[in-house]
């Protein structure tokens, strides 16, 4: 009989496409396993994951909203369907292990598989645990986490090590270094910098790019900014405007392997996906952590690098002030490049996702 495993959570690109690293891990560790999805209705998972091959089914989820709005009235009734509807699922599906990789689904499969005493297992990908973890790791069999330190949230006895899931092109990217400048378009003979602010764009680093086109134009060093599909419009014209032909301005990287292997030095927000993917990477790096992700992880997370020198911090606040000058020191400083890169080298773990799934499959009775 083959292994049944729900894997549930979403939300973001940050949650889902490590889910479905673990999917695939599993399914490369053994074929015959079946995976269903739970995500929650109307997020980015319910198109992702069938995308990929998994089937999911859609809890009607939602989280509570920061601001005063009647759509938070809604919440409890939306918790206690999903509830519901988990208890469901995890009924019909017969799931021998349960994985939550957090968001919103996440919460109501878990706490119905603990209660019907299947083994769940939690992948944390922050440095700072979300509360719904926190809550859920009492119960949860193994706690697979990227950072140190996670016994100040989770039982110790049940954490293991195992770094974030990243995409498995992120490696000898010195061999595809010739071939990413010709793809770009980029000079060979100059410094690049790579600008990413996520898969939608981010708009404080894009405003703070576009303010100032007139310096970077003076710079020595060339530019690859991917913008975002909001923002691509408004770029390409303060760009042109601005005649800096050392930026190409990019809506979205479909080739990050190409983009790492030409970068000396990287603007990035800091989420946990990205943060893990840098650390693998091992390139000199310039967080700006967004300022509106629950629990403020972005800024945990990016401080758990530059407390021990790995990377350098610009507030989002600070951005538009601080950043450029930042960029224009840290890429004429080879130094400070070397001693990075050295650092965050240090922190990167590769095969993450197998990993994660030999703990799943260990959990399998």
């Amino acid at each position: 009989m083959s292994k049944r495993i729900i894997i549930s959570g979403g939300g973001t690109g940050g949650h889902i496409y490590p889910a479905i690293s673990i999917a695939n891990a599993l399914k490369l560790i053994d074929p015959t396993v079946e995976i269903l999805f739970v995500g929650a209705q109307g997020r980015m998972e319910m198109e992702k994951v069938p995308a990929a091959g998994y089937k999911i089914v859609g809890l009607p989820i939602a989280g509570i909203q920061r601001s005063l709005t009647l759509k938070n009235f809604s919440v409890p009734f939306k918790l206690m369907k999903s509830l519901s509807e988990a208890g469901r699922v995890i009924k019909e599906f017969k799931p021998d292990v349960v994985v939550g990789v957090g968001g919103y689904a996440s919460g109501p499969v878990l706490f119905m598989a603990n209660r019907r005493g299947i083994p769940t297992l939690i992948q944390e990908q922050n440095s700072y645990a979300g509360v719904t973890n926190k809550i859920l790791s009492k119960r949860a069999k193994c706690i697979c986490t990227a950072y140190d330190g996670m016994e100040r949230f989770f039982p110790a006895q049940s954490i293991i090590k195992t770094g974030n899931p990243v995409r498995q092109d992120l490696v000898n990217l010195d061999e595809k270094r010739a071939d990413a400048y010709t793809f770009f378009g980029l000079d060979p003979n100059k410094k690049t910098v790579l600008v990413l602010g996520g898969s939608l764009g981010a708009r404080t680093i894009n405003r703070t790019i576009a303010a100032h086109l007139g310096e970077i134009k003076e710079q020595d060093f060339q530019v690859l900014w991917q913008t975002g599909k909001f923002y691509i419009s408004d770029s390409k014209k303060a760009v042109e405007e601005s005649g800096a032909t050392n930026v190409k301005e990019m809506d979205f990287i479909y080739k990050m392997d190409l983009a790492f292997a030409a970068a000396d030095v990287v603007v990035s927000r800091a989420g946990a996906g990205t943060i893990s993917e840098l650390c693998l990477v091992a390139k000199p790096c310039i967080l700006v952590p967004s300022p509106n992700v629950s629990e403020d992880h972005q800024t945990k997370n990016a401080m758990a690098l530059v407390n021990v020198d790995a990377a350098q911090l610009v507030t989002d606040a600070d951005c538009n002030e601080k950043l450029i000058n930042e960029v224009v020191a840290l890429v004429n400083n080879p130094e400070k490049c070397a001693l990075l890169t050295k650092n965050i080298a240090k922190l990167g773990i590769a095969n993450s996702a197998e990993r994660i799934a030999n703990e799943v499959l260990k959990l399998i009775k």
